[in-house]
């Protein structure tokens, strides 16, 4: 609950239902063994907005949970004032948080009650109570925030207590820093400070506290500190912990450990899983029988240096013989690399050794540099580096020593030859990136706007280095609000973050990844930022190219590990969003357009064949188009069956719209309207409406441009089905008249029956069944003059539909039964289903609810085989209503349950309603089920 709420048996967990019907149980297990009334659950969940029929609405989301609840030993009892949650409040992270804080503060024994500390802070998982937005969980948010600030004070104290002062001060700093009058948090920095030898810093820092708070507050610091100054200014052996000495001088002649490390980066967040990957290499290192080795990997401005510096500061006390640190300079604008002999004299020179005794021979320094950490608990950060080579030479000889790396490439060389530990950066999470912008620019300007942050941190991605600049400009100008910033990133892109300092400038940095790439991957990686859709495949990548499908392998390989690139499962790659808009102003700066134009053909032709071939596994039985050939070196990817078919169409739906949006920006007019085509069945199949809607309008501008009149008869009537199923019936009777007029001026009987089918369909949604039945009877008569008896059978179910919508049901069922022999003759399964569904409703209206709950059956059976999701919901509509005609309530609402999620999943809010209606009714003590589908 301090997070996302996860309920679990064992290690299993219990799915919930969405977030509002969390909510519901959130905010009883706030309150374990209390009674909470109806009247409270409803303003926590609901606050000032309930919902129409809220107690209705609480009675069913508290059903849903007693069942999904029964296994987890989580009960929900109803009182004679409200509800009441038992369960186990070690098992509800916010009250096992508080008992354990309680515990702590009780116990003597800091090692004790630090361990139950950080027990309790390690159940916090994101923002607290994130599933309600009310006011009520806005204060207990609030409440948590302070409890958890509190806790963290203490925890310092006692870890103080325990001598870790070392490990707290890279934390210690980073929140003196932001926080600089909070006086008890400075008193834990001083003391930190002179018990790790530096009593002049501690020193130094009561100065600095003491000036802010005269500035700022017109006041002197509290007794407490003071007091602490006055015991550090007399070296107050009680501030000493036993065994320990405050403030170890060198002796003269002796050359001190390395102190190399650059300052802590501040303000640092997130990275915890790296972080407990490095602590956990470290742990390991008593065992190691090499040194211990740990590569961060990722892209330019990723923050690899960001995460080794706060890792390094935060266990300088693990290597108490020194640290040394270099920039390698391996993607940096000064060009070319540091030489490892380089790097090798700055380390012999911080080691004491006398400019005399150093060897000229590279390999001569490195043997004498790891003679001299040998045995020594040592860190050497090796910062920036391009390859192996380049970091060989550095390498201690011994165990004892530990050694992180940066770098933007994959270093296999230490991977394989000395067991380096690779960890991959990526962007931090919105979390983590929200809390950095936070630090930076300041809590009170985010939570002054909070939707321009939110969308500032998504416009730069949650990438590192593009919020570090965004906080400069931001910060830098505290008089603009964030969401003129915001507008300006959303028109510039990529550019905001360029900068005359290419250290700072997000393009520089990224354009320094570029230097080590071959010609051939440079370029692909150009390509791959304007090839369609939001990622690729291995087959599309090969056709987007013109390579070979093994050289395409190797090139994304290349890229992927120069950090560029991200592989995925199934041979999938994607860029993060500023890299890919780096490589699309690549490609329009370094290719030529006739270059650019060539892939982008290969590409579209790609998925328009591919989808073409799908198409035919999925819709044989409709009417096919011929495609021009696929431009010189595209190569389709074979589709073998039905499933195959489906999975790819499902898989590349965005490709293809995106595809469809390339075509046609280049005025490719024929591929527009092919691709409309082939996405128009699908579409249908599995709900995507509005994408519908886009891919025929793009088809009917196309068409304008094409000879065959045929085109813009299809377009005109597929817009019209599709607004059919948008409920606008208006545009769609509009779109179909024009497809009929247009196929009647042009002779085409095939598209005038079409288009009195998809007529009846449309006059039917809009309630007059005596008009669709005469374009149903039309669409029948021109059916039987063409070679078609798919269409035909079509024809036949849908005046067989609409006579039962108007109770000449004898004759209704004879044409659904005939369209249901023809349909299975020709092993139409699309069809066939429409012909059982129809055959169900006939049923249930002649009282035959058996009868109907098989053909429904046996429709709803062929709809979930063949993938028809938008269809199947209507089944399960349809079949509750024989079941409830029947009494069987059980059985009728297990379906329109069922049929209620699909409903909403799909964005079909009227059906939901009427199901929750229906729903709603089988529990009323008379008329239940009676509504007719």
């Amino acid at each position: 609950m301090l997070g996302n709420l996860e309920i679990r048996v064992g290690d299993v967990p219990v799915p919930i239902g969405h977030n509002r019907q969390k909510s519901v149980l959130v905010a009883l297990l706030t309150e374990v063994g209390r009674v909470v009334s109806v009247d409270r659950l409803i303003d926590r969940v609901w606050g000032e907005h309930p919902p129409a029929r809220a107690r209705s609405v609480l009675r069913t989301y508290l059903a849903n949970l007693r069942r999904a609840l029964t296994s987890t030993g989580i009960v929900i009892t109803w009182r004679d004032t409200g509800y009441q949650v038992t369960v186990d409040p070690d098992r509800v992270d916010v009250h096992r948080f508080r008992r354990l804080l309680t515990r702590a503060r009780g116990s003597d024994d800091p090692r004790r009650a630090l361990a139950l500390t950080d027990e309790a802070l390690g159940l916090w998982r994101g923002e607290p109570l994130a599933e309600l937005d009310t006011p009520w969980a806005q204060s207990a948010r609030e409440h948590l925030y302070r409890e958890r600030d509190a806790a963290r004070a203490d925890r310092i104290d006692w870890a103080l207590e325990c001598g870790r002062h070392g490990e707290l001060l890279p934390e210690l700093t980073t929140r003196a820093a932001e926080d600089p009058l909070d006086e008890r948090l400075a008193g834990q920095l001083m003391l930190a400070l002179y018990r790790a030898g530096r009593p002049a810093e501690a020193l130094e820092h009561y100065q600095h506290v003491r000036q802010r708070l005269a500035e700022e507050l017109g006041t002197d610091p509290g007794p407490a500190v003071q007091q602490l100054h006055q015991r550090i200014l007399t070296a107050d052996r009680t501030l000493t912990l036993p065994g320990t000495d405050p403030a170890p001088e060198q002796t003269t002649g002796r050359v001190p450990p390395p102190r190399q490390l650059p300052a802590a980066p501040a303000p640092f967040v997130g990275r915890h899983e790296e972080l407990d990957g490095l602590d956990a290499a470290l742990d390991a290192s008593g065992q190691a029988a090499t040194v211990v080795i740990s590569a961060l990997a990722g892209a330019g401005g990723i923050g690899k240096t960001w995460l080794a510096l706060h890792w390094a500061h935060r266990h300088t006390d693990r290597f108490p013989d020194g640290q040394l640190f270099v920039d390698l300079r391996g993607f940096s604008p000064e060009g070319e690399p540091m030489n490892p002999a380089v790097a090798v004299r700055g380390f012999l020179d911080a080691l004491g050794v006398d400019p005399g005794r150093i060897p000229v021979d590279l390999d001569a320094q490195a043997a004498l540099y790891r003679s001299l950490v040998a045995g020594k608990r040592m860190l050497v950060v090796l910062d920036n580096a391009a390859t192996a080579d380049q970091v060989a030479p550095l390498l201690p000889g011994t165990s004892t020593g530990t050694v992180l790396i940066t770098g933007r490439t994959t270093l296999a060389l230490l991977i394989d030859r000395h067991g380096a530990r690779h960890l991959q950066l990526g962007i931090l999470t919105h979390d983590e990136a929200h809390t950095l912008l936070a630090r930076r620019i300041g809590d009170r300007r985010v939570a002054a706007e909070p939707v321009a942050a939110r969308e500032l941190v998504d416009l730069c991605g949650r990438y590192p280095l593009a919020l570090s600049i965004m906080s400069r400009y931001v910060s830098t100008r505290p008089h603009v609000p964030l969401a003129e910033f915001a507008a300006e990133l959303r028109e510039l892109g990529v550019d905001m973050f360029d900068n005359d300092d290419p250290a700072v400038s997000l393009p520089a940095v990224l354009s320094w990844s570029l230097r080590g790439l071959t010609d051939e991957q440079r370029t692909a990686f150009a390509l791959l930022g304007i090839a369609p859709g939001p990622d690729i495949d291995l087959p599309a990548a090969a056709s987007l190219t013109g390579l070979p499908v093994a050289r395409t392998r190797k090139v994304l390989r290349a890229l992927e590990e120069h950090s560029l690139l991200e592989r995925h499962p199934h041979d999938r790659y994607s860029m993060h969003d500023l890299i890919r808009a780096y490589a699309t102003t690549t490609a329009h700066d370094d290719l030529p357009q006739p270059v650019r134009r060539a892939a982008l053909d290969r590409v579209v032709d790609f998925y328009l064949h591919t989808a073409h071939t799908a198409d035919h596994h999925l819709y044989p039985h409709r009417g096919t188009i011929q495609l021009d050939p696929p431009a010189v070196g595209a190569h389709p990817h074979p589709l073998p069956d039905h499933a195959t078919a489906l999975a790819w169409m499902d898989t590349h739906h965005a490709h293809l719209l995106a595809a469809q949006h390339t075509a046609a920006a280049h005025c490719r007019h024929q591929p527009v309207w092919h691709f409309a085509w082939l996405l128009g069945a699908f579409h249908q199949t599995r709900g995507h409406r509005h994408d519908d809607l886009a891919v025929w309008q793009a088809g009917l501008d196309a068409a304008a441009h094409l000879p065959d009149p045929a085109a813009r008869i299809r377009a005109h009537r597929f817009l019209g089905r599709t607004y059919i199923g948008l409920g606008q019936h208006d545009e769609a009777i509009g779109h179909l008249r024009q497809a009929l007029v247009l196929a009647e001026h042009h002779h085409d009987s095939s598209q005038r029956a079409l288009t009195h089918h998809a007529l009846a369909r449309a006059w039917g949604q809009r309630g007059d069944d005596r008009q669709a039945l005469n374009h149903a009877r039309q669409a029948l008569d021109d059916c039987r003059g063409l070679d078609q008896p798919a269409w035909e059978a079509d024809a036949l179910n849908t005046v067989g539909w609409y006579s039962a919508r108007l109770g000449d049901y004898d004759t209704a069922r004879d044409h659904c039964q005939a369209a249901l022999i023809l349909h299975r003759r020709h092993r139409h399964t699309h069809g066939e289903a429409y012909s059982l569904d129809s055959l169900g409703f006939i049923d249930h209206r002649t009282g035959h609810h058996h009868q109907a709950i098989r053909h429904y059956n046996q429709a709803l059976s062929l709809r979930r085989t063949f993938g028809h999701t938008y269809e199947v919901v209507d089944s399960l509509d349809a079949l509750g209503h024989p079941h409830a005609a029947l009494g069987d309530h059980a059985q009728a609402r297990a379906v329109w349950r069922e049929a209620l999620d699909l409903y909403r999943q799909q964005g079909r809010d009227t059906d939901a309603e009427r199901v929750q209606r229906q729903l709603d009714d089988l529990d009323k003590p008379t008329g239940a089920g009676q509504a007719d589908a």
